[in-house]
């Protein structure tokens, strides 16, 4: 496998348009861990500045989401720093498909000032499900090492995070007759 170029299997032919579109949107894996930390700071600042606004019956899995999205936050920035990684910052791998949809998630929502549960879910559950697939397709990307097993350890956690509020979100739908 190239070292420089990590595409998942796919083609990269100099003649193939996908290959040559694939090549073109190359980042570097500083610059994804920049957006993915973006990401995870907004996630726990969303989630922290929810925790008074929510019912009770939620309550308890936001402050749990905020505390999680402050360890990833961690866990990013300790990857950036380790000294073995240092070589590896500036290689460039494919991007997601869909990193435009992750990174726009960077940016805060407006809620107003008293969303429901369901629309705090339903925002969430997208949340969610965008990073879990950044970072499983990120996973794809990278060779066995560290940085592939963080985002693959990423991809499970926010597929875990989705599960718990789909689980809400159907007992706050039923509850309500949705």
């Amino acid at each position: 496998m190239n070292n420089d170029l990590h595409t998942g299997g796919r083609s990269t032919g100099e003649g193939d348009l996908h290959g040559r579109a694939l090549l073109a949107s190359k980042k570097t894996l500083k610059e994804i861990l920049e957006v993915a930390t973006a990401f995870e700071r907004t996630a726990h600042e969303f989630y922290t500045a929810l925790i008074p606004r929510v019912s009770e019956h939620v309550r308890g899995l936001v402050e749990e989401l905020a505390a999680e999205e402050l360890e990833h936050i961690r866990l990013f920035t300790e990857l950036a720093a380790r000294p073995d990684i240092a070589a590896e910052i500036n290689r460039e791998i494919i991007p997601p498909v869909d990193d435009q949809v992750f990174s726009s998630y960077v940016h805060q929502p407006v809620m107003g000032e008293s969303p429901t549960d369901q629309t705090i879910l339903q925002y969430a559950l997208f949340r969610e499900y965008a990073a879990m697939e950044q970072y499983r397709e990120l996973a794809l990307n990278t060779e066995p090492g560290p940085v592939h097993d963080l985002f693959q350890y990423l991809a499970r956690e926010e597929y875990r995070h989705k599960r718990e509020l789909e689980k809400i979100h159907d007992r706050i739908v039923r509850r309500e007759g949705v």
